[in-house]
């Protein structure tokens, strides 16, 4: 089995960013840049009603507009829509005001129905029905092993909590889009996306069309978080507009619409009860639990997900659980796949009532989670992570001042209190067939090649410095390219699988390289200062090999600790964060500086998530209330606190993703270190100020 050579050079190191030039002068291309001759803006006719029968489309007036090429439905005769912003139509024009007056000039007749936003309404037998054949509160799926009343009833504590999760909103820089051109010869897909071969399959399926005609290209792209898997309405449209007007089409989604229709994190509803022994071993847990994924919650949908459910219990070893978990449908758009899905919310849940368990226990939170975080046995499937956790709870403490910093919840003097958290997380992650492609040209450059895609998570520098270091050159030596579906083929890039799919590929691939350059130069090591001349002796043919995935380069199973300091004024109730300390299983650390770039980056998520995101919608008219970054709050810079990053380098493990289980502890170590602050919990995310206050009893709330 294949392993990560010992001496490393750049593996590991702390090289800068290959594409970092590009991007701060402008030279990098996104799809929302991307421009061929021709090109025409394309925009999408939203339904207005949260739900309305639709009777009648006419877009007669609309195709007489100036400067309109195409006007298309999205669906011939009559149906039914289910929120508001689901797609109606499409036009395609020379100008935006051209699109823009052609959207007005289409007619709508519909008949509105009953509906309903708010999943407290939603659980309600009178409430009006998402889908009609069907309740909006699904049927619970129960999960329980042991005997959990038994077990409760011989613990010699037992907590009870309440914990709820707002629904989130991605929002990525970027939004979603395409840039499209049906020619004769075939399509061309410039996409913002996650996953340029899932969206090519989508466009070929969805257009009839074979895959071998359809091109996808994502050379830059500005975010994701998991709902940029797919090619979506809006690929489709475009491809269709393109079609029509026989004219290449650029849809990029406005603010207001990403808010609408391409997906968020689904809220939770959490009532959870945990039982003891007197020295801190869990005995019982028991979890009721709903929330809502839009209209993905029930019924037929169309590409939505449904499925709420959250781990539980979260990390802990518990003998008897017991867990209920029901999806409740309501009239907004469905939930998409969310950084780390399930996981923060489970976390939140699980660690807010861990902490209440530790205070009525009069015991130290941190000496509760390394107790039962023990695994079952030294054999079990989990027991190396476990083992990591341990390890990484113990060097956070130290690193961190934990036994020095944590006090009795809101023994803090003053009207600004101080306090600490901690939280842990795990993920799974792993690697796939990924295939890429080395190209040594006998001018010495070198060309790497992968269908991958770089999100901005560093896969360009990572894939740099792995063949730099084999092939004993610098980073900025190696050319790569990815994001075109005509390079050899890899997955999308979700599950935190990318670094631990590419990076064996690209190990694999340019040892080959080198191995073939030295037997057909006849150069016994063709690296470093022999490079140039053994490339010399290529003579006039490239030296082009294939390489793939392999085994025992990567792995799965991530853990993770953080730690959380915090100020909370308890006269205004505002919370400010004072420092956050990661300690982070990534296996072999292949780009220090990426890793470190993606522990940042899901840290700031998970301040998002702690203290500012959450859709508001209005009950009377169904709509997003707070749909862009004016008005849905996300983390500035001034909200930034320290963060200091610990990465735990295991070569032995091979690589393993890193995008997702950062972000997952953030926010319960952020609830924790304020409940601990100000000696009462806030029990719902985000943790606003007028709910600080509302835990102190200073405000009432709605």
């Amino acid at each position: 089995m294949p392993g990560w050579p010992e001496n490393r050079t750049h593996i590991g190191s702390h090289a800068r960013r290959v594409d970092g030039p590009a991007k701060v002068t402008g030279a990098a291309k996104y799809a929302s840049d991307v421009q061929p001759e021709g090109w025409l803006y394309g925009m999408i006719l939203r339904s207005r009603w949260p739900k309305a029968r639709i009777l009648s489309i006419n877009i007669e007036k609309a195709k007489q507009v100036p400067g309109i090429k195409a006007v298309i439905l999205v669906r011939e005769g009559e149906r039914i829509v289910r929120y508001y912003g689901e797609e109606l139509a499409a036009v395609a024009g020379t100008t935006k005001q051209a699109c823009l007056d052609a959207l007005r000039a289409i007619e709508v007749r519909a008949r509105e129905l009953p509906f309903v936003v708010n999943e407290e309404d939603a659980r309600e037998e009178d409430s009006p029905r998402v889908w009609d054949e069907s309740p909006n509160l699904s049927r619970a799926r129960d999960e329980s092993r042991g005997d959990v009343d038994k077990a409760f009833s011989e613990a010699a504590v037992v907590v009870e909590g309440n914990f709820s999760t707002s629904v989130q909103i991605h929002h990525p820089l970027e939004t979603h889009g395409n840039t499209v051109l049906w020619a004769d010869d075939g399509i061309t897909c410039w996409a913002s996306t996650q996953g340029i071969t899932s969206v090519r399959n989508g466009l070929a399926g969805a257009l009839s069309v074979p895959q071998s005609q359809v091109r996808v290209i994502c050379e830059y792209m500005g975010g994701g978080f998991g709902a940029k898997l797919g090619f979506g309405v809006e690929g489709a449209l475009a491809a269709r507009l393109s079609r029509e007007a026989k004219a290449p089409v650029k849809l990029m989604l406005t603010r207001f619409d990403q808010s609408l229709a391409v997906g968020n994190r689904p809220s939770t509803f959490q009532k959870i009860r945990l039982g003891a022994a007197s020295d801190g071993t869990l005995l019982a847990y028991e979890l009721d639990n709903y929330g809502t994924a839009g209209i993905g919650a029930g019924g037929a949908t169309e590409g939505g997900s449904g499925d709420v459910r959250i781990p539980a219990p979260y990390i802990y070893q518990v003998p008897n659980v017991r867990a209920r978990q029901a999806s409740v449908a309501v009239n907004a758009g469905s939930a998409r796949a969310f950084r780390a899905p399930s996981h923060p919310p489970a976390s939140f849940g699980m660690e807010s009532i861990m902490d209440e368990l530790a205070v009525k226990l009069n015991m130290d939170p941190l000496e509760l989670r390394i107790l039962n975080n023990k695994p079952t046995s030294p054999n079990a499937g989990d027991a190396l992570v476990r083992q990591i956790r341990e390890k990484e709870f113990l060097l956070g403490a130290e690193r961190f001042g934990w036994k020095q910093k944590y006090k009795k919840p809101g023994s803090s003097p003053g009207p600004i209190k101080t306090g600490v958290g901690c939280a842990a997380a795990t993920w799974g992650g792993g690697g796939r067939g990924t295939r890429a492609e080395a190209q040594i040209n006998p001018d010495g450059t070198v060309e790497i090649r992968c269908g991958t895609q770089d999100l901005g998570t560093g896969t360009k520098t990572v894939i740099a410095v792995i063949a730099a270091d084999i092939f004993g050159l610098k980073p900025e030596q190696i050319q790569v390219r990815v994001g075109d579906t005509n390079f050899p083929p890899s997955g999308g890039s979700g599950g935190s699988t990318t670094a631990a799919s590419v990076s064996p590929a690209i190990y694999d691939v340019c040892t080959k390289a080198l191995g073939q350059l030295q037997q057909q130069t006849g150069v016994a090591d063709a690296r470093g200062a022999n490079w140039a001349a053994a490339c010399k002796k290529l003579g006039v043919d490239p030296l082009v090999v294939q390489g793939q995935w392999q085994q025992g380069l990567s792995s799965s199973g991530a853990a993770g600790v953080q730690f959380a300091e915090v100020e909370v004024d308890t006269e205004t109730g505002f919370v400010r964060l004072k420092k956050i300390l990661c300690v982070q299983d990534c296996g072999l650390v292949v780009s220090k500086l990426t890793a470190e770039s993606q522990v940042n980056g899901g840290i700031i998520m998970g301040i998002g998530y702690a203290l500012y995101e959450g859709r508001v919608m209005d009950r009377n008219t169904g709509v997003v209330l707070n749909p862009n970054f004016e008005t849905y709050k996300l983390p500035g810079i001034a909200d930034i606190p320290e963060i200091e990053i610990i990465l735990l380098d295991m070569p032995e493990r091979g690589v393993i993703g890193i995008g997702e289980p950062v972000t997952i502890p953030t926010a319960a170590a952020i609830a924790n270190a304020v409940a601990n602050a100000i000696g009462v919990r806030v029990n719902s995310l985000p943790i606003t100020p007028e709910k600080v206050l509302a835990a102190l009893g200073k405000v009432t709330t709605a």
